[in-house]
C-alpha cells in the first residue's frame, strides 16, 4: 500500500473493491482480494454512505459510476471540469453539477460512490410531495401568492434567504403542481393569469395536422409585393362566441377592395374550402392570382383550392399578422359590424353584402381618397355585386 493509506491508492482499487461487495463478497474477503486492509475496506463503505443498486434500467444521459469515477480521476490530476466532460462525452455543465453535488459528503471532497448512491435515493418513486408533507413551507408560498408574487419569484426569494434549507426550498414546477392539484388553499392562493389547470404544451412534438405543402410568403412573386396589379389577396377569419362560427374575409392588396367569403355550415377546413371555391371561382381569372394566409388550419386543403380556383396561395410564418397587414386592418374595420364576443351565425349572405357595399364605397386615404371600388373598376367591374 502506498504512503498514506488507502486514500492515496488509484481508484481502480476501491472501484474492484466496490463490485466485488456488489457480487455478494464480504467486506473482509474483498479487501483482502484487493490488497488492503479491512478497516480501510470499512472506511470507504462508511464514506459511501451506502451501498444501493438502481430499481430500474438507468438512461444512457445520465451519469454512470464509472463516469463518476473518471470525474474523480481527472480532479486528482488537477484538469479541469470542461475536459473531464470532453473525456467522458456529457455537457460540462453536467459535470459542474456532479462535482458540486458530490463534494456534499461527510469529508467534503468528491466521493464518486458516495454520489452514484445518493443519484440512485434520488431517482427513488414514489417520493411524498415536499408541500404535503411540510406545513410551513406551504403556508409560506400560500401567504406570497396571495400578494400576487410568481411562483419564479417565491422560488428565487427562498433560496437567496433560505440557503442551504433544501427542505424550505422549492421549484416553481412543485409550486404549480400543488396549485392545479388543489394542495394549496384555492381561496387566497392563486396565479395572477387566474388559470386553474395546466395549458397543454406541444414543445418540439411535430403536430399531426399540419398544413402539408405549404408555400412560403417570401416565394410569392414580387408582382404582389408592389400593390400596383389587382387580384393578390389576402384572407383570413373573423371567429364569433365560443368559436361556433366564422366569417371568411378576402381584402384585395392593391385596391383594398373587400369580399367576405359566408360559411352557415362552419369553418373547418372542408367548409372553407368548399365556401372559397364556390364564392371566388367565378371571378376573372386576371383577379385570382395570389391568396395569402396565415398558417390557420382551416386551409389544410389549399392544393384543392389551388386547383380549383387559379389562385397560388402562400402561408405567413407563425405569429407574424403583419406579413399581411391589410388583412388584419381590414378586420379591425369589420369588427364594427361583426363584434367580437357575438355569434356570426345569424349573419346572411344578404347581410355580408351589404357591409361589403359599405367597405368598398367607403372613401380611403392609402388610395387618394378614392373607393376600393372606384380602385377596382378598372381591372373588373363583375366584383362590384353579388
Amino acid at each position: 500500500m502506498p504512503r498514506g493509506g488507502a486514500n492515496r491508492l488509484p481508484l481502480a482499487v476501491p472501484k474492484e473493491y466496490f463490485e466485488l461487495r456488489r457480487g455478494g463478497l464480504k467486506g473482509a474477503a474483498a479487501a483482502r482480494r484487493v490488497g488492503v486492509s479491512t478497516s480501510a475496506g470499512s472506511l470507504w463503505f462508511i464514506k459511501a454512505g451506502r451501498m444501493l443498486l438502481p430499481d430500474r434500467p438507468v438512461d444512457d444521459r445520465y451519469l454512470t459510476q464509472d463516469d463518476r469515477i473518471a470525474i474523480a480521476e481527472g480532479l486528482r490530476a488537477s484538469r479541469t471540469a470542461a475536459v473531464i466532460a470532453e473525456e467522458i462525452g456529457k455537457h460540462r455543465s453536467t459535470v459542474y453539477r456532479e462535482i458540486s453535488r458530490g463534494r456534499g459528503g461527510p469529508e467534503g471532497a468528491y466521493n464518486p460512490w458516495w454520489s452514484h448512491n445518493q443519484a440512485i435515493l434520488r431517482r427513488r418513486r414514489p417520493k411524498p410531495e415536499k408541500l404535503r408533507v411540510n406545513a410551513e413551507l406551504r403556508a409560506f408560498i400560500n401567504d406570497k401568492l396571495g400578494q400576487r408574487w410568481s411562483p419564479q419569484q417565491i422560488t428565487r426569494h427562498l433560496a437567496r434567504n433560505r440557503p442551504g434549507k433544501p427542505t424550505m426550498n422549492a421549484c416553481p414546477e412543485t409550486i404549480y403542481r400543488a396549485l392545479y392539484s388543489g394542495l394549496l388553499d384555492k381561496r387566497t392562493a392563486r396565479l395572477r393569469t387566474r388559470r386553474t389547470r395546466r395549458k397543454k404544451q406541444r414543445r418540439g412534438i411535430p403536430s399531426k395536422n399540419a398544413i402539408p405543402n405549404m408555400r412560403p410568403v417570401h416565394t410569392r412573386p414580387r408582382e404582389a409585393e408592389g400593390r400596383q396589379w389587382a387580384g393578390h389577396w389576402e384572407g383570413d377569419l373573423i371567429v364569433g362566441k365560443g368559436q361556433g362560427s366564422a366569417i371568411g374575409t378576402l381584402v384585395d392588396r392593391a385596391t383594398r377592395y373587400v369580399r367576405l367569403i359566408h360559411l352557415p355550415g362552419g369553418w373547418k377546413a372542408p367548409q372553407v374550402r368548399d365556401a372559397l371555391v364556390e364564392q371566388t371561382g367565378t371571378w376573372p381569372a386576371s383577379l385570382r392570382r395570389t391568396l395569402t394566409w396565415d398558417q390557420g388550419r382551416e386551409l389544410y386543403y389549399h392544393e384543392e383550392i389551388e386547383d380549383l380556383t387559379g389562385f397560388r396561395i402562400y402561408f405567413c410564418d407563425p405569429h407574424s399578422p403583419w406579413q399581411r397587414g391589410t388583412n388584419e386592418n381590414t378586420n379591425g374595420l369589420l369588427r364594427e359590424y361583426f363584434p367580437k364576443g357575438t355569434s356570426l351565425a345569424h349573419y346572411t349572405l344578404r347581410d355580408l353584402t351589404q357591409v361589403e357595399q359599405q367597405l368598398n364605397e367607403r372613401p380611403r386615404r392609402v388610395l387618394g381618397d378614392r373607393t376600393p371600388a372606384e380602385a377596382m373598376r378598372p381591372w373588373s367591374r363583375d366584383l362590384a355585386y353579388r
